[in-house]
């Protein structure tokens, strides 16, 4: 099973809808707050190319914020590169 992880930070309006989108579609992952992390707020932006949050991976692949997530959900594209 594809390992979803999300950066975030709060609050964030953002982050809060790829939360529920992932959980609507009962897709576990993995959050880290880079609220008051920079060392994980650094190896978001070092993986991602982006400060802005939420990151959103499957497995390696950076799939980008909340609009790319919605996007990807929304063409049918999200449920291939999760197994489904």
């Amino acid at each position: 099973m594809p390992h979803v992880l999300m950066y975030t930070k709060t609050p964030c309006s953002y982050c809060a809808r790829a939360r529920r989108l992932l959980q609507r579609r009962d897709i576990d992952f993995t959050e880290i707050s880079v609220d008051h992390d920079q060392e994980q707020e650094q190896r978001m932006i070092e993986r991602s190319g982006r400060r802005t949050v939420p990151q959103v991976f499957i497995n390696d692949l950076h799939i980008g914020g909340y609009t790319d997530l919605a996007a990807l959900d929304a063409d049918g594209q999200l449920d291939p590169l999760l197994g489904r």
